[in-house]
Formats: C-alpha cells, structure tokens, sequence
C-alpha cells in the first residue's frame, strides 16, 4: 500500500495523458457530487444537509489539494450563480448569509481532512471517526463564529449546532465505515502488511 496514497491516488490511471483529464474530472465531479447533496435540505437558517458528508468524505478519497480544489470550484460555481448551495441557493450573497462561514470552514475542514487522509487516517475506523471529528470542528468554528455574529452566540448554537449533532454523529459512522472498507477493495492487504 502507498505511503502518503489516498484512494484517488490509487486508481489514478497508468497512462500519463489522462492525468489532467483525471484530476480534472475528480475535481468538477466531486464539486457537483457536493452540489447534489446539498439538495437534500431540511431547515432553516441553517438548513440539516447531506453537504459536509460529501465534503469530507470527497476530501478523505481526493486528499488535501486536490480536496481543496474541489471546494474551490464549488464556492465559484455557486458565487457565479449556479444553484449549488443548500436549497438551490446561488451568488455571492450566501456568503453574507447564515451559511457563509459554514461554505468557507468547508475549504479548510477539506485541506485538513485530505491531509489527515494522506497521512492513513481512512483506514481504520477510529482513525477515520478522529478525522471526521476534526473536519466537524472546523466546520463549526467557521460557522457558528459567522453566524453568532449575524444572530448573537446563544441563537447561532440553537440554530447553528444542537440540531445538527445527531446528524453529524450518524455521518461520521456512515463515514467510518465506507473509507477503510474503500481502501480494503481499492489496495487489499498483501500477506505481512499490518491488520487494520
């Protein structure tokens, strides 16, 4: 198994004139996989979305830049005006939103996250529930600092944090058991490697 590999790195193909087709293709694809589940929304301000398991999960597989490139186009492509954020919402004004700080903590949450990936993080259960613990975190620093300062700090945790913890919890199980379980078919262990 590659040292430093996340599972995009593993099924990079051969054939040196794909490679940009390839990086390209994870990058918008794993952009418009976030827009998707972005779409599945329930609430407000803050809206309960399949969106920060897409972005960490789409960080563990992609890694740290390619990650971060992910999140980049998503943010320019909703900023353009693409209906990509939660709720179809587009522009520059979800930025000033309720939502803004969560849609910038997805940047770094992904750069770290992708890092702690390419460092073996998603390849063991508790490791991957750790990274995912962490990638939350950002998240929530992000945007509850944003939207405390929109609706005062005790209104931003009402709105903003309680309601989405069992959510986030069944995410992070989800999350830890899809990643090693990836890794186990994309690089099956070889006999003397080390047991998950």
């Amino acid at each position: 198994m590659l040292a430093n590999a996340t599972v995009a790195d593993i099924l990079r193909p051969c054939e040196k004139k794909y490679a940009l087709v390839y990086e390209l293709g994870l990058i918008i694809g794993g952009s418009l996989l976030i827009a998707v589940c972005a779409q599945i929304a329930i609430g407000y301000p803050v809206p309960i979305t399949g969106q920060t398991f897409a972005v960490l999960m789409i960080a563990a597989l992609l890694g740290s830049l390619r990650g971060t490139a992910c999140l980049l186009a998503y943010l320019a492509e909703g900023a353009v005006g693409l209906p990509v954020f939660a709720q179809g919402k587009a522009g520059l004004v979800a930025f000033a939103g309720p939502t803004g700080g969560y849609l910038v903590g997805f940047v770094v949450a992904a750069f770290v996250v992708g890092l702690l990936a390419e460092r073996g993080w998603d390849r063991k259960f508790r490791t991957t529930v750790l990274a995912m613990v962490i990638g939350n975190v950002i998240i929530y620093a992000f945007g509850l600092t944003w939207l405390s300062l929109l609706v005062g700090a005790k209104s931003a945790l009402a709105g903003g944090l309680y309601p989405f913890i069992p959510g986030d919890m069944l995410k992070i199980v989800l999350a830890a058991a899809l990643l090693p379980s990836t890794w186990r078919l994309v690089a099956p262990s070889k006999p003397g490697d080390p047991k998950n």
